[in-house]
């Protein structure tokens, strides 16, 4: 139902929001259309680097915010959010979000690598791009190990 753009879209307004306030965007919406909430759309967004999970100074709860492989787009009605969820506009540091974009991909690098995935390498290979290009890191290492790994298969 939701894409990976539109929730960055929909995180996009508010600047970040936690799960459970994205959650409540999403039935909100999802209601407005005669629909079911989306499942599995977060977790989507999050595989696809279209959503960053991070944890914010003096924030208890992790947050959502656009990610590096995202082209922010607003759903239909998503207009309306900010005026009826109960939730303030976050300031996000950037480099707080890049921190975290970086740190999961060379998570998911490393992981990819020992299970021998090559096709999750090479989705990493082309994210660690974005993530270079967002969030001006060097991902040079990881690039260098996941297309050795894509080497060894081939």
């Amino acid at each position: 139902m939701f894409t990976p753009d539109e929730l960055a879209g929909i995180v996009d307004l508010f600047g970040a929001l936690t799960r459970e306030e994205l959650g409540s965007a999403c039935s909100e919406l999802a209601y407005r259309r005669g629909e079911d909430p989306p499942e599995d759309a977060v977790e989507t967004a999050l595989s696809e680097f279209a959503l960053v999970r991070f944890d914010a100074d003096g924030d208890t709860d992790e947050l959502l915010a656009p990610g590096p492989a995202a082209f922010p787009t607003l759903p239909e009605g998503a207009e309306d959010l900010p005026h009826i969820l109960d939730v303030e506009t976050r300031s996000v540091d950037r480099a707080t979000v890049a921190r975290a974009a970086e740190e999961r991909l060379r998570t998911e690098a490393a992981q990819a690598v020992s299970a021998g995935d090559t096709e999750r390498a090479d989705e990493l290979l082309d994210i660690s791009y974005d993530i270079e290009a967002w969030g001006g890191v060097d991902l040079s290492g990881v690039r260098d190990r996941l297309d050795d790994a894509d080497n060894k298969t081939n």
